[in-house]
């Protein structure tokens, strides 16, 4: 079976997207798992399904490297606005679903997209963990939060992973973040993702996280704040006093196109 694809980035963050409007795909975990996998497979963070949808545009389906079913992605949001303005919709603001939520999406320029998000809940202010302090919140995917200095040195691989698996206060795992405040409205971010299992260039719903947890803290003032992920690129995040209009602004570029042979690729490694 031959697929069509687009490996795209949102600011670092990469994604393999296929088209199925017409629902001619089903991949199993294993397979997903094959085709991002780095130097065997195509590569990427996750992948995402463009499905169809009765209501609005398009349904979002994703799903994170390890081939599971995951929560949303912003990144992942803004990459298929732009693949689906590609993809014949001619138009710049969307409307799609994912995980039964409704998302409204425009496309800003060349590069940039604009994504509303659901609004952040479930906050936990303070949550010891392995010996630090952090917060909590959900933003449409469950994020830690921990403030360390200097960022750029900080072992986010190992004490990530920690973090990551402790279900005492994390029963379905959780993304953390690791943020070092820059200014009054600028935060440098890094991330260990939970389904990559390993720190990705960046994360669109671990900004948001840490952008709203930081304003909640007084570790930032403005309500439009600056990110350095990463990759070296800056994601936006802008929110209402409330946090209920809440928006993520970011890069989604095409990478390349391709055609895979899904069964020779399984015949190598199954």
């Amino acid at each position: 079976m031959k697929i069509e694809f687009t490996k795209m980035s949102g600011a670092g963050n990469d994604f393999i997207v296929i088209d199925n409007r017409h629902q001619a795909l089903e991949l199993s975990q294993t397979q997903i798992r094959l085709l991002c996998a780095r130097r065997t497979g195509i590569g990427a963070d996750g992948l995402m399904l463009m499905n169809p949808s009765a209501q609005y545009d398009f349904a979002m389906r994703y799903f994170n490297a390890d081939g599971k079913p995951s929560s949303m992605c912003g990144n992942g949001g803004r990459c298929i606005t732009r693949f689906a303005a590609l993809s014949g919709m001619k138009k710049t603001q969307f409307v799609f679903e994912a995980n039964g939520e409704v998302y409204h999406a425009e496309i800003l320029d060349e590069r940039r997209v604009k994504l509303k998000m659901q609004p952040p809940k479930e906050f936990r202010d303070t949550v010891s963990v392995e010996g630090f302090e952090s917060s909590y919140v959900n933003t449409g995917s469950p994020h830690a939060v921990l403030y360390v200095s200097p960022l750029e040195t900080f072992d986010v691989q190992n004490v990530g992973r920690k973090i990551r698996h402790h279900t005492e206060l994390f029963p379905d795992g959780t993304n953390v973040n690791f943020v070092e405040p820059l200014s009054e409205d600028r935060l440098r971010i890094r991330t260990f993702e939970r389904g990559v299992e390993d720190e990705t260039l960046a994360c669109g719903t671990g900004c948001v996280a840490a952008a709203v947890v930081s304003y909640r803290l007084h570790k930032v003032k403005a309500r439009h704040i600056k990110l350095m992920v990463q990759s070296g690129e800056t994601i936006e995040v802008e929110f209402d006093e409330a946090m209920q209009h809440v928006y993520l602004i970011g890069s989604a570029d095409v990478v390349f196109t391709g055609c895979i042979d899904l069964a020779a690729l399984e015949k190598r490694f199954m």
